[in-house]
């Protein structure tokens, strides 16, 4: 297995994403290498700061750099040998089985889009986020900003690839799909949570269980969440919001401790033919660790290919 990883994507590249590399080099097994994309110079540096034998990783050089504030489309055409757009010619060519940044997203999914493309009857890639439950377990929350605005039949979608998600790579079994909705009868919400309830109810494309209050969404009742990407965000930054209020405060708690970012490096873009990680911008060793870690997670559980397998 081969994984790249983009060098210079973070508000702390190339120190936190190489220190992050070696991490991840540790832990990973013999025949999984890590493919550096960035620049030489910057790379050799760090390492040799570091006291790493740049042997342990393939690097891929490139000259240029997407910004976190360019706009995405036209960063990735106007820099093709950028980290980002050398990442996705890589991943579009099989010379890396997955591609992994903390860099811009919407330049991620452009290359997404432009390059590896949507499986065949995806109608919107999404992306989710790691739920940490009160029983020790874990749930997914889909879309959390890719999709602002969707239909019913998006809407179903994501339950399907957060199913499939929640099972293989974060090992929950049969997992519960509720849709987040004001209140748990199926004749609340708006037009599109009762559209998209009518559409769910009785499938045999995965478990659901009904509507699902916000008040829940952290306990067991149920293990993915589904809403559109504009409510998804709110609720994810929310989150993040509590974690940062407790933190402040010096509150020590093991389970408001698995809010912190780090735990889980990134997530993957659900609905692309090949497997693509995004990391949070500030990022630090740590996280990036975690981003190569579960950028071989997804790989290895061929996620890939069972969402192909059940669209079909």
């Amino acid at each position: 297995m081969r994984i790249g990883v983009d060098i210079m994507g973070g508000d702390f590249a190339p120190e936190k994403t190489i220190h992050g590399a070696i991490l991840a080099f540790n832990e990973l097994s013999n025949n999984e290498h890590i493919v550096l994309i960035g620049n030489k110079k910057s790379i050799l540096k760090e390492l040799l700061h570091h006291k790493v034998d740049e042997n342990q990783f393939e690097i891929v050089d490139v000259s240029q750099v997407i910004e976190m504030g360019e706009h995405p489309t036209r960063a990735f055409k106007q820099k093709p040998d950028s980290s980002i757009a050398k990442g996705f010619e890589l991943l579009g060519n099989g010379e890396i089985d997955g591609f992994a940044s903390a860099g811009n997203t919407g330049a991620m999914f452009v290359g997404g889009f432009y390059t590896v493309k949507a499986i065949s009857g995806v109608i919107r890639p999404c992306i989710s986020t790691i739920l940490p439950k009160e029983n020790g377990s874990v749930g997914v929350l889909l879309d959390v900003g890719a999709n602002a605005d969707c239909k019913p039949d998006v809407l179903y979608q994501f339950g399907i690839l957060g199913s499939l998600f929640a099972e293989f790579v974060c090992g929950v079994k049969n997992p519960k799909v509720g849709l987040l909705n004001l209140g748990e009868e199926k004749t609340k919400g708006n037009l599109l949570t009762q559209a998209t309830y009518s559409m769910m109810e009785g499938t045999d494309d995965f478990n659901f269980i009904g509507n699902i209050e916000s008040r829940d969404i952290f306990s067991e009742k149920g293990d993915v969440i589904v809403c559109d990407g504009f409510t998804g965000n709110i609720v994810l930054k929310q989150a993040e919001a509590f974690y940062n209020l407790i933190t402040k405060r010096g509150i020590e708690d093991d389970y408001f401790n698995r809010f912190n970012y780090e735990n889980y490096g990134g997530t993957p873009i659900l609905g692309l033919n090949k497997s693509v990680i995004i990391g949070h911008g500030i990022s630090n060793e740590i996280a990036i660790k975690n981003m190569i870690i579960l950028t071989k997670d997804v790989v290895e559980s061929k996620l890939i290919e069972k969402i192909k397998e059940t669209l079909s």
